[in-house]
């Protein structure tokens, strides 16, 4: 026997597909009092995004992820579980580390404040100046690779 049947397989990258405008969660009551925290990793805080925010399939959630779907759920298990901890014991949330690689989309979605028109955009053409559909000036990003698909003015 030699030494590399013993070694696992090296991991893969997690296809994560939101970047987040945060990497801490601290309850109310961690202000007054340090009880620790829980790390919980990149490709974890995505499947919590894809099935639990927006109940996607796991199926298709394992898919976006490019992971098998029985690797989805160890990871999902993982962070309810992780969360969980969190929650119960009062400990801050760490988002952190992992095996991913951001996976980039090939369009940039855009909402005109004034008509609520959205279009699209192939990335690398620049902000559009105006709405097509009315011409207003200044549309509104539609930045739907976040967390929270939340509108930002641009």
């Amino acid at each position: 026997m030699n030494m590399y049947s013993l070694m696992p397989r090296p991991r893969h990258n997690r296809h994560i597909r939101s970047s987040f405008d945060y990497d801490c969660w601290r309850p109310y009551a961690a202000c007054l009092q340090d009880r620790g925290e829980v790390v919980l990793k990149m490709e974890e805080m995505e499947s919590i995004r894809l099935k639990d925010y927006l109940g996607i399939d796991q199926r298709e959630a394992a898919n976006l992820m490019k992971v098998s779907q029985p690797t989805f759920h160890r990871i999902l298990s993982e962070a309810r579980k992780k969360i969980g901890c969190a929650l119960a014991c009062g400990k801050a949330i760490r988002i952190y580390g992992g095996t991913y690689e951001i996976a980039m989309t090939q369009q940039r979605k855009f909402r005109c404040y004034s008509c609520q028109h959205v279009w699209e955009i192939t990335h690398g053409m620049g902000k559009p100046e105006n709405c097509p559909n009315c011409g207003a000036a200044m549309p509104e990003t539609e930045v739907a690779d976040t967390a929270c698909s939340k509108m930002v003015k641009s």
